[in-house]
C-alpha cells in the first residue's frame, strides 16, 4: 500500500512539472508564428493531456475490460468540465471566446450524443448486446478527422492576442513540449497505476473505479495545464484544453479503442452517459449566465458541488 501510495505522489509531481514545460513551449509556439493560443489548446496541449486516456483505455479493451475503457473515457469528460473548469474557475475567473461557447462546446456535446446513439444497439438495432464496434469506432475516426478540419480552418483566421508570453527558441520550445508530453504520460501512469491498485484493495467496481479514480487520475494532465495556463494568463489554452481534449477522448480515443477491440458495455453506462451530456450543457449554460461569456468564481464552486454529488452517488449507490 505504501508503495501505491509512493506512486501516486511521484505521478503527481511529474505531471506538475510537465504540464509547466508543455504550456510554456505551446504559448511560445503560438507567438513566434501567430498561430492562436485558442488553436493550440485544441490541438497539441488537449493531445498531450489526452495521452493517459489513450493508454488506459487501449490496454483495458485489449484486456477486456470494457468498464474501465469507457468509464475512463466518459469520467474524464465530466471530470474536465465539472471538477477542472470548475476548480480553475474557482482559482481565476475564466473568459471563453464567442467561437469556443458556440462552436467548440457544442462539437463535444455532439460527440457524447453520437456516442450514446451508437452504444445503444439493443434500443435502436434491437441487437443482443450494446456495444461500440469496430465500425463504429471508425464513424468516431470520420467525425475526429472533421474536427481536425475545422481547427485548420480556424486557425487561419484566429489572430494571437496574447501578451506576457516568454518565447523560447524553435529548438527549446520543441523540445519543451515533448518533454512536457513524456511528463504527462509517465506521470499519468505512475498515478493511475496506483490509484487502481489502492481503490481495487477497496472492492471497488470496475465502472465506478473507472469513472472516478481512473478518469480522476487520467485527468489530472488536464487539471494541472489549464491551472497553469489560467495562472499565466493563457486562458484560451486553459479553456481549449479542456474542451478540445473531451473531443479526443470521444472520437479519437475511443473511435481508436473501439477500432482496434469492440467495446461491449453494461446498461449502467447509459446512466454515464447521460451525465457526461449533462454537465456539457451546464458548461454552455453558465456561459449565458451572469457575465456572458465568463465562467465566474461561483459557477465554478457550483461545478465542483455537482461532481462531488455525483461521484457520492457512483459510491453509494
Amino acid at each position: 500500500m505504501i508503495l501505491h501510495f509512493f506512486y501516486l505522489i511521484f505521478g503527481l509531481l511529474i505531471l506538475i512539472k510537465g504540464a509547466d514545460y508543455l504550456v510554456s513551449g505551446s504559448a511560445s509556439i503560438a507567438k513566434k508564428f501567430g498561430i492562436s493560443s485558442l488553436v493550440i489548446g485544441l490541438t497539441v496541449v488537449a493531445f498531450g493531456t489526452s495521452l493517459p486516456e489513450l493508454a488506459v483505455s487501449v490496454f483495458a479493451s485489449l484486456k477486456w475490460n470494457p468498464d474501465i475503457a469507457l468509464g475512463n473515457i466518459v469520467g474524464s469528460n465530466i471530470a474536465n468540465i465539472l471538477l477542472i473548469l470548475g476548480i480553475t474557475s474557482v482559482l481565476s475567473i475564466l473568459p471563453v471566446q464567442h467561437s469556443t461557447a458556440w462552436k467548440e462546446i457544442p462539437f463535444s456535446l455532439l460527440a457524447i450524443i453520437v456516442v450514446g446513439f451508437l452504444w445503444a444497439d439493443v434500443y435502436f438495432w434491437q441487437g443482443d448486446k450494446n456495444i461500440i464496434s469496430q465500425s463504429d469506432g471508425a464513424i468516431l475516426l470520420f467525425f475526429f478527422i472533421i474536427f481536425l478540419y475545422y481547427v485548420a480552418s480556424i486557425s487561419k483566421n484566429e489572430e494571437n492576442t496574447d501578451t506576457g508570453i516568454k518565447k523560447y527558441s524553435n529548438w527549446a520550445s520543441f523540445f519543451m513540449i515533448i518533454g512536457g508530453l513524456a511528463g504527462l504520460l509517465i506521470g499519468g501512469q505512475f498515478f493511475v497505476d496506483g490509484a487502481v491498485q489502492i481503490a481495487a484493495s477497496l472492492g471497488m467496481s470496475e465502472r465506478v473505479i473507472g469513472l472516478t479514480v481512473v478518469a480522476f487520475g487520467t485527468s489530472l494532465p488536464e487539471l494541472v495545464t489549464s491551472i497553469v495556463a489560467a495562472r499565466r494568463g493563457q486562458n484560451d489554452i486553459a479553456v481549449g484544453n479542456i474542451v478540445g481534449s473531451n473531443i479526443f477522448n470521444i472520437f479519437w480515443i475511443l473511435g481508436l479503442t473501439a477500432t482496434i477491440s469492440p467495446v461491449v458495455l453494461q446498461e449502467s453506462s447509459f446512466s454515464d452517459i447521460a451525465m457526461c451530456i449533462i454537465a456539457t450543457v451546464i458548461l454552455f449554460l453558465a456561459l449565458f449566465i451572469g457575465q456572458k461569456n465568463k465562467l465566474e468564481r461561483w459557477q465554478g464552486v457550483l461545478f465542483v458541488m455537482i461532481y462531488c454529488g455525483y461521484i457520492t452517488y457512483l459510491i453509494f449507490s
